[in-house]
């Protein structure tokens, strides 16, 4: 999948923008505005970012993941070389602080995570400020030609470039979700 963006000042072109997208088979899933306007975004029908994947929680924590998995690996290897596992208490209390130094890390580092900016959006964070909204689309390439000729058709719309897309899982899981939720 691919992730094409496109910067705008007005949100009721992206409305239309979204609607013809819809009515083109593209789904409300793989469209998306940002925003730093929430107030001005809730008087559309537009599907927003939300806040959590505003910030950058997920890859900082992905981040003390790696890091707790580099000092639980250290925690184990010293307590093996050391002989300390051969004491009456075992690997218990080793296995139980390696699981703990994971599990703080990952913790921490989302910490750190949830008061930065997504490292995805970044780049906009001065058009944000200036109050233009970032509209994006992920398609698959069979959609590609779907995606410009509606484009096409709205001249005001700036090019701000591509990117990578959600996975096509996580994008599938969000459909089914959706689904589920108009059944109930």
């Amino acid at each position: 999948m691919n992730r094409h963006y496109y910067i705008s000042d007005d949100l009721d072109e992206l409305e239309q923008v979204e609607q013809e997208l819809e009515a083109s088979g593209i789904s409300t899933e793989q469209i998306h505005v940002l925003s730093e306007k929430d107030a001005d975004m809730d008087q559309h029908r537009l599907h927003s970012v939300s806040p959590f994947m505003k910030t950058d929680v997920v890859n900082s924590g992905r981040r003390g993941i790696y890091v707790g998995l580099v000092l639980a690996a250290a925690v184990l290897l010293v307590a093996y070389f050391s002989g300390w596992t051969q004491t009456v208490a075992g690997w218990v209390p080793f296995v139980f602080l390696a699981l703990v130094l994971l599990g703080f890390s990952a913790w921490e580092g989302g910490f750190f995570g949830i008061q930065e900016p997504n490292g995805y959006f970044r780049r906009f964070q001065e058009l944000l400020r200036e109050g233009k909204h970032v509209f994006f689309v992920d398609v698959e390439p069979p959609q590609e030609p779907v995606l410009e000729q509606v484009i096409r058709h709205h001249p005001h719309l700036q090019v701000a470039g591509t990117g990578a897309a959600m996975p096509h899982w996580v994008m599938s899981g969000q459909q089914k979700l959706h689904r589920f939720r108009k059944m109930i």
